[in-house]
């Protein structure tokens, strides 16, 4: 065989060679992608206050407060509206549950006809609490704030259908953990921050979640979720 021959052969093998390589490897990559941690376990049911209708369990939730004044919050609806609820409205369980107090049914039918806008809002529920309900299902969520005084908060957190709560167990970017600065989680996200509801629970958090959630149903996701837990046993 001369040279020619063998560096067509060399060649044809490679072309042949590549795309089953990169088959494999998209293969392994959506097998084994590194899915959205669980920061926190067992938050509060809010089907079982008063028998209410809308449930967690069971559903990918982004869970709000907006408390005793929802009239105050039309800024953070429409945002949640516009950059989370429009893009994952038509994924299978998905929903948004705003939690507010009893006696406001007339403003947050305002607001919710305010961000309606003739779109379809069936899995956008405002749910109407007891002030101690509402802290209570505060309180099982992990955060590093407290509500205000009208029980209300800018930010949101995400329950999937276990009650789990999800976010990041380390939210540094490379060039942090490279300088090897302390581990920051990110246990929710801020509704008033466009970019943060754009880039981070929209673009890439609740789209990996979701992966995970369609993988599981087809019976090919085997990557253990990191839990809080987890993160502390590696460090000590």
């Amino acid at each position: 065989m001369n040279k020619e021959q063998l560096k067509r052969n060399i060649t044809l093998g490679i072309l042949f060679l590549l795309p089953v390589f990169f088959v494999l490897v998209m293969s392994l990559s959506k097998e084994n992608f590194e899915t959205l941690d669980i920061v926190n376990s067992n938050v509060e049911e809010i089907s079982s206050i008063n028998k209410l209708d809308t449930k967690l369990e069971g559903h990918l939730t982004v869970l709000g407060f907006f408390g005793k004044s929802p009239k105050d919050k039309s800024v953070e609806a429409l945002n949640l509206k516009e950059v989370i609820y429009d893009k994952f409205k038509g994924f299978k369980k998905f929903q948004v549950v705003i939690l507010v107090s009893k006696g406001t049914e007339k403003e947050t039918d305002k607001l919710f006809k305010e961000i309606a806008s003739y779109e379809d809002l069936r899995f956008w529920h405002f749910v109407h609490l007891d002030d101690s309900d509402i802290l209570n299902t505060f309180h099982s969520l992990k955060s590093d704030f407290k509500l205000k005084d009208d029980l209300s908060t800018n930010n949101v957190f995400i329950v999937d259908s276990d009650l789990n709560q999800r976010g990041r167990l380390d939210d540094r970017e490379d060039r942090e953990k490279a300088k090897g600065l302390p581990i920051r989680e990110l246990d929710y996200y801020s509704c008033t921050e466009i970019a943060e509801l754009k880039n981070k629970l929209a673009a890439e958090d609740l789209r990996i979640l979701f992966t995970e959630y369609r993988q599981k149903r087809k019976g090919k996701f085997n990557t253990d979720t990191r839990r809080a837990n987890d993160l502390k046993e590696k460090e000590n």
